[in-house]
């Protein structure tokens, strides 16, 4: 099948059989490797990416389903070489420990505060219940997401 997407503001245009999986398509024929994949059954949240402005699992979502879709990926955020909100908030906030569930947990603090710019630390600690970090670095996590929050807002 022919798929015809928006990739990080570029459209773009791929064969892809009808099981192949966005984190596959993204990974393997486009080598955005950000995306990570950890659990393979939906689990973990380290391929989170955002797919119409909405967080979902790369590995759950068929390269079909985003057929005329606008993906968002980690890559995406950056503004040239300058680090994205989200992106500066977990390195000023120390929200990461050996870093592999970093993009996913970045991406879903992304779709958070695209749906609503200024949550409650409730609404951040809900939002991301979805993706695990195993080294538990949620509370900087959780702080990263709030210090996002300001500075998209500035």
């Amino acid at each position: 099948m022919i798929i015809r997407f928006t990739l990080n503001g570029e459209e773009k245009e791929i064969e892809a059989a009808p099981d192949r999986r966005v984190v596959d398509l993204l990974r393997e024929d486009l080598g955005l490797t950000g995306t990570k994949v950890g659990c393979n059954r939906g689990e973990c949240g380290a391929c989170t990416v955002l797919i119409n402005d909405i967080p979902r699992y790369a590995c759950l979502t068929l390269a079909v389903e985003a057929d005329g879709a606008k993906i968002t990926t980690v890559e995406g955020l950056m503004e040239g070489e300058k680090l994205g909100p989200v992106q500066e908030a977990f390195l000023e906030e120390d929200a990461f420990q050996c870093g592999y569930c970093t993009p996913g947990q970045i991406m879903a603090v992304e779709g958070l505060l695209r749906a609503n710019p200024q949550p409650t630390m409730p609404e951040i600690q809900q939002d991301l219940s979805g993706n695990l970090c195993r080294c538990g670095a949620y509370t900087h996590i959780f702080k990263a997401a709030r210090r996002a929050a300001d500075l998209k807002n500035k």
